[in-house]
């Protein structure tokens, strides 16, 4: 179906009613907490599943290898609902690979590629720290690059207490240093996936955001499993265990971006991206609960949620005061 009868599909009346749901803070808030909630869990599932993979601390190349499997079997696990929930199959056409191709470059592969290798030569602490850096990096392009939203005291105040909250969090063997192929590639990374919330909120407006998110899913984990490969990453099936892991790491991401993609493109992107400041703390929840990793849990986390949430409401709050037609 071409992007064209996508847009002529369905009466207005209905659009608007939809756009209207996924518009209210209510169901922003709850979709998005979901979404961070299952990219929290993946924190400690990735984790497991390099162990239940036998992949090493020190072998990025396999872990891009695991990571693109993982997203190629998301985005089928993609495409396939979509189809279902649509009556349709979600098929690219000439126009939409164009975007598809773009999105997966930011959201998949420039940002899992500099994500891993960066995570190798850098702590989680700083990675955890420098990703959260995504929502200042989006807001700045969204605002001021695109101009296709306002920016706000009230947007840079919020993000300012959820970044705030972020560093918190992560305060423990915090330190000062900088390599490139480090922290360098971290920053990279979250470069790449606040473009990829800009591009997805524009190229969902007149093209499903589900086909989206799924064949760039699809492209990208291909690429990183070609390069996975080429660079001698291997990956072995040591048991059930282990595959269903790899099918619950895809299927979280499958139904995370989805969602998130929605959201995007019936929203201001500063009012979607925010959120992004709980996988942290999701993280380090289910850190304690599936890894024993008590030391990331503590009185210190606690406040840092309190600082996230406050960030989350100032922005969320105000974007209903300050909402400009011109620019949502």
């Amino acid at each position: 179906m071409t992007d064209k009868k996508y847009l002529q599909s369905g009466n207005s009346k209905e659009k608007n009613m939809k756009q209207s749901i996924m518009s209210k803070t209510v169901v922003v808030t709850l979709t998005a907490m979901i979404c961070c909630a299952l990219w929290g869990s993946a924190f400690p599932c990735v984790k497991i599943g390099y162990k239940l993979f036998s992949i090493g601390n020190n072998d990025p190349f396999s872990q891009i290898l695991f990571a693109g499997i993982r997203f190629f079997i998301a985005g089928v696990f993609t495409v396939l609902i979509g189809s279902f929930i649509e009556k349709r199959p979600l098929l690219p056409n000439r126009k939409s690979a164009g975007k598809i191709v773009v999105l997966s470059m930011f959201q998949t592969i420039i940002q899992y590629l500099f994500f891993y290798i960066g995570l190798s030569h850098t702590t989680g602490v700083k990675a955890s720290i420098l990703d959260g850096a995504s929502v200042f990096i989006a807001l700045f392009v969204s605002g001021i690059i695109f101009r296709i939203e306002k920016i706000t005291p009230a947007k840079i105040i919020g993000s300012l207490i959820g970044f705030i909250g972020v560093i918190l969090i992560n305060l423990t063997g915090l330190d000062f240093q900088f390599e490139l192929t480090g922290e360098g590639f971290i920053l990279l990374s979250a470069i790449g996936y606040a473009l990829s919330s800009v591009f997805m909120k524009r190229y969902s407006s007149d093209t499903s955001p589900v086909l989206l998110s799924g064949w760039q899913f699809i492209f990208g984990g291909a690429v990183m499993t070609i390069v996975g490969l080429i660079f001698g990453g291997t990956l072995k099936i040591t048991s059930v265990k282990a595959l269903f892991m790899l099918l619950y790491l895809a299927l979280l991401s499958a139904v995370a971006y989805s969602l998130w993609s929605v959201l995007l493109k019936y929203n201001p992107v500063s009012k979607v991206t925010v959120f992004g400041f709980l996988n942290p703390v999701f993280g380090s929840v289910f850190s304690v609960i599936f890894l024993d990793e008590t030391e990331a849990f503590g009185i210190s986390a606690f406040v840092s949620m309190i600082l996230v949430s406050v960030g989350i409401y100032i922005v969320n709050r105000r974007e209903t005061v300050w909402k400009d037609k011109k620019y949502s």
